[in-house]
């Protein structure tokens, strides 16, 4: 809820003119009357309507910034020319009517171009941008005819005001990130795989990475579903990425040419997963001198030793970490970092950032679960095992052979039964290296539904580990482990039914009285969780923790209750996707360069303000009627390696699209690039 002057946001209409302030009707959105903690707002504008915050607003010159900001930014294509031409004119003409020059005539024709503009644009910008325009026009009037009528300029024309705009998409405001998808999926349909990586690597360095692990949370906020069905986003940022490694072309580095001058700062990052090398990425390229240290003995944390190279081919990866280095960030690997360091570093550096991951599984909390028990193995060392040997060729120790009861120098599962409890990535990436590993069975116990597991991983994992063979046990939970002389023999477990809440509320899982049962296993695979390892944080920092024994922050600046020491990525909120991590750790970066150089002062930018702002209020609204699109136009549906000839090996699963799908999947995006802007 926000409190307004007038509003016609998302068709509300709500005017409290002339009404004393304390009887003013609510919006029932979540606009931006306080713009930050220092300064409020007095109008937002978008692509949706308008909303005023204060009495004094100059509906006139905020009408004709909007128009500006049009040119200004122009994300219209130049593919039509009500696009390309009609802002131009609202522009002059607005700003000809502002400044006391402007007729009635002008008035009418505002209005006929931006009624055109709605219709005819090709894309959403040039559809949307008049809309709060003639929301203005319509419902101020004679605001607009007294500049008219008496040729005098508009009450606040000549004074200084800040506009702050920002340019957004539904796709772009869902992606944690903030990547420019329009851009991206713009550069394939252009058959320009160059510029298409080119935007992506403006705020996400790991082009390759989320090409291929993302859960792609853009596409749930995808306009086209209000049509069809979502664009393929992933599978398109993936082509611009492939681009660059399948044709040998070194990399594209957009950012490179903009690195600073070196500041004289430097910062220490705990970490070379996914948010320690995005921290390293942005910090070097302002100037700043970066230490990133590894405890594992290869650097891109979990994207390389916990997903499997049927997913994530390490020559691809490797590709994202090489645009790292060439910004000069030192890397120390295979340094598990300690107390005694971590005091060090807080003297030796301007700034740290701890984003040293979640690499402890949790337990699956059943009768008789213990760690010496040979058969018990946590899915994140699991993966480490599989993972260093067939992307580093790394071998079992005699120690692990034994822990592991494994004759190979690999990990060799032939005629093993295999249970792993998990219903996410991460026991997805067991389940299906189980497979590849030889194990004659493997099972994975969920206490959720299918629908559920699709939900939290993607359509394609779930159905081709089915295809590969893996069995999913749904509505189950292991309630003892039986072991012989500390040697798993079988697993005991329980069955549940869902019962619905007679409130309304989340359904109940209650246990089955006689669905019990028992399952002969070699090996039990816990990859319920992970939890973090933060031993190595001195004890007297006393940093504050989240319930869930995370490192807590305010998730805005990334600064812990310890001046000076930021955190983020899964040490931050536990177990998270790689776009978030990124995310969180670009902003992370951007807040620390700030830091270091002006004294330690933390501050975020107004691009950081709005994208904060955006995310409260929606970007996206799934009720929109989404209308002039062409529907039922297939989503692509790019192929994969048969079953047959992949489960045995770690051929990559996805071909990707071909260029006559990827042209045409590009096609169907509507390219729903917006406007906002705030007035303060």
């Amino acid at each position: 809820m926000s409190k307004v002057y007038f509003s016609t946001w998302r068709e509300e209409h709500i005017n409290n003119i002339g009404k004393d302030e304390d009887s003013w009707e609510e919006s029932a959105y979540k606009l931006p009357e306080q713009y930050n903690e220092h300064s409020s707002s007095k109008a937002f504008i978008g692509w949706d309507g308008v909303a005023l915050f204060d009495k004094d607003v100059d509906v006139v010159k905020l009408a004709t910034e909007y128009a500006h900001q049009y040119q200004e930014y122009s994300q219209a294509c130049g593919r039509c020319a009500p696009g390309r031409w009609g802002g131009r004119i609202l522009y002059d003409l607005l700003d000809k009517i502002a400044r006391g020059e402007g007729t009635v005539s002008d008035m009418d024709h505002l209005k006929e171009i931006g009624k055109s503009m709605q219709l005819t644009s090709k894309c959403e910008i040039g559809k949307t941008v008049p809309n709060p325009l003639i929301d203005l026009m319509t419902h101020f009037e004679d605001t607009f005819l007294e500049c008219i009528n008496e040729q005098k300029p508009s009450k606040h024309y000549h004074e200084n005001v800040d506009y702050i705009a920002k340019i957004t998409a539904p796709c772009m405001d869902a992606c944690p990130a903030h990547v420019d998808i329009p851009a991206y999926i713009e550069g394939v349909r252009d058959v320009r795989l160059d510029d298409s990586l080119r935007a992506t690597r403006q705020t996400m360095p790991l082009a390759h990475a989320c090409g291929r692990v993302c859960p792609h949370p853009c596409e749930d906020e995808c306009r086209r579903s209000n049509l069809d069905s979502p664009i393929s986003i992933m599978e398109l940022k993936r082509l611009g990425a492939d681009y660059e490694t399948d044709h040998n072309l070194g990399f594209f580095h957009p950012n490179k040419g903009k690195k600073k001058a070196p500041t004289g700062k430097k910062v220490v990052v705990i970490g070379a997963g996914p948010a320690g090398l995005t921290t390293a990425y942005y910090l070097a390229l302002d100037g700043i001198e970066v230490d990133v240290y590894e405890a594992l003995p290869v650097l891109g944390g979990e994207v390389t030793v916990g997903v499997p190279e049927y997913r994530m081919p390490w020559a691809k990866y490797s590709q994202d970490i090489e645009v790292v280095k060439d910004l000069g960030v030192n890397f120390i690997i295979n340094h598990e970092v300690t107390a005694d360091e971590m005091r060090e570093f807080e003297t030796t550096y301007d700034a740290i950032m701890i984003a040293s991951g979640t690499r402890l599984s949790k337990k699956v909390r059943c009768d008789n679960e213990r760690p010496e028990i040979t058969g018990y193995w946590g899915a994140i060392d699991f993966l480490d095992r599989i993972n260093l040997y067939e992307k580093f060729d790394i071998p079992l120790t005699k120690e692990q052979k034994k822990e592991y009861a494994i004759d190979a120098d690999f990990v060799d599962l032939t005629g093993k039964i295999v249970v792993c409890v998990g219903g996410g990535f991460t026991s997805m990436d067991v389940v299906r290296c189980s497979i590849r590993a030889g194990a004659s069975r493997v099972i994975m116990i969920y206490r959720r539904d299918e629908k559920t597991i699709i939900r939290n991983t993607t359509y394609e994992e779930y159905h081709e580990a089915v295809e590969e063979g893996v069995e999913f046990i749904f509505h189950s939970a292991v309630e003892k482990m039986n072991d012989e002389d500390d040697v798993l023999k079988s697993l005991d477990f329980n069955r549940f039914e869902l019962v619905p809440d007679p409130d309304g509320g989340r359904a109940q899982l209650v246990k089955i009285d006689d669905g019990d049962f028992s399952l002969d296993v070699d090996y039990l695979i816990p990859a319920v969780s992970q939890a973090a390892d933060l031993s190595f944080l001195p004890s007297e920092w006393e940093l504050e923790m989240t319930s869930w024994a995370t490192i807590k922050t305010n998730g805005i600046d990334y600064m812990t209750s310890r001046k000076g020491i930021f955190a983020s990525g899964d040490c931050e909120y536990g177990p998270m996707t790689i776009v978030n991590a990124v995310g969180q750790a670009k902003r992370g970066a951007s807040v620390i360069s700030r830091f270091v150089q002006n004294g330690g002062e933390i501050t975020l930018t107004d691009d950081e303000i709005m994208e904060d702002h955006l995310r409260k209020m929606k970007v996206y609204d799934k009720k929109e009627k989404v209308t002039g699109w062409l529907a039922g136009v297939a989503r692509q549906k790019s192929e994969v390696v048969d079953v047959d000839s992949r489960k045995d090996n770690n051929v990559e699963v996805n071909f990707g699209f071909t260029k006559e799908q990827a042209q045409s999947e590009a096609e169907r995006c509507m390219r729903c690039y917006y406007i906002a802007m705030v007035a303060k």
